[in-house]
Formats: C-alpha cells, sequence, structure tokens
C-alpha cells in the first residue's frame, strides 16, 4: 500500500471523535487479525495439497474396488 493512500486513512480516522478512533482501530485490530487466521489457514492447505489428493484418490480407488461404505452419521 502507497503511503499516500495510508497517510489519507490516517487522516480520515483522526478526523473522528476520539471514541469513534477508538472503535474503528478495535475494528481494524480485529479484521487484520481475521486476516492473518485465514493467510494461515491458506498456507496450511497449500502446504496440504498433495496428501489431500493422494487421499482422494486412494478414497476413489477404494469405493470402484467396493472396499468403501457409506457414512453413517448417526454413529458418528
Amino acid at each position: 500500500m502507497s503511503s499516500t493512500k495510508l497517510n489519507t486513512t490516517i487522516k480520515m480516522l483522526e478526523s473522528l471523535p476520539d471514541q469513534v478512533q477508538e472503535r474503528v482501530v478495535e475494528h481494524l485490530r480485529e479484521y487484520i487479525e481475521d486476516l492473518r487466521d485465514e493467510m494461515k489457514w491458506d498456507r496450511a492447505f497449500e502446504k496440504s495439497q498433495s496428501q489431500l489428493s493422494s487421499a482422494a484418490k486412494k478414497a476413489k480407488k477404494e469405493i470402484v474396488a467396493g472396499a468403501s461404505k457409506p457414512l453413517d452419521l448417526k454413529q458418528l
């Protein structure tokens, strides 16, 4: 992000009453934490793609071979 955009945003924030600034800052903190969590999940998912692909291929083979049975949700 360019420093111009950041400076404009800061000036907008500073133009608000203190109480509103605090609310905005808290929302931003929560939003940034959510983004960090999403990025962490994305990285973990990317790292596990080959394992997921292998598991899916194995499951398909088991289904074709009749070595699997439908999931019974009542047994969970």
